[in-house]
């Protein structure tokens, strides 16, 4: 799919702001019966536009107080799959997000923890013991106003 009209438009922008509108919400707010809505939601999923629905935790909430963005310089290519090490990363409760970048670093990525103490030790025990581990430089996150939307 590759032609969006503005019905679909805003449909993508309200169900980024909150997953949980049913049909019928949508519907009212459009001015646009339920069924029509429905079809349009159904064929945005349906072609891969919308990949799914999630909630969003309050890490802080749960007693995760840091958030910290990882830099990770791999110590040779050749010697680690990337996918192993991948794998390897995800496998680890406190990384969130794992992505292969271009830049100065080949991995970003984003760890939350308890407090600064617990990230040391995700870092020493979990992070550097991995092979292939080289450089890494570390990003304590201060404040999130928002996190920003494709749309």
């Amino acid at each position: 799919m590759s032609a969006f009209d503005k019905i679909d438009m805003t449909l993508l922008r309200l169900l980024s702001e909150n997953a949980d509108f049913s049909a019928g919400a949508l519907a009212r707010r459009l001015n646009m019966s339920q069924p029509t809505i429905w079809r349009r939601v159904r064929r945005l999923e349906d072609s891969g536009v919308i990949k799914g629905r999630r909630i969003v935790l309050d890490c802080e909430k749960l007693g995760f107080g840091v958030t910290v963005f990882l830099g990770i310089k791999l110590s040779g290519k050749k010697g680690v799959p990337l996918e192993d090490f991948e794998r390897a990363l995800s496998a680890i409760p406190e990384v969130q997000t794992v992505e292969y970048v271009l830049g100065m670093y080949d991995y970003r990525l984003r760890v939350v923890a308890r407090d600064i103490a617990d990230f040391e030790r995700v870092l020493r025990r979990r992070i550097m013991t991995l092979r292939g581990v080289g450089d890494v430089e570390a990003n304590v996150l201060l404040s999130e106003e928002r996190r920003i939307g494709p749309l």
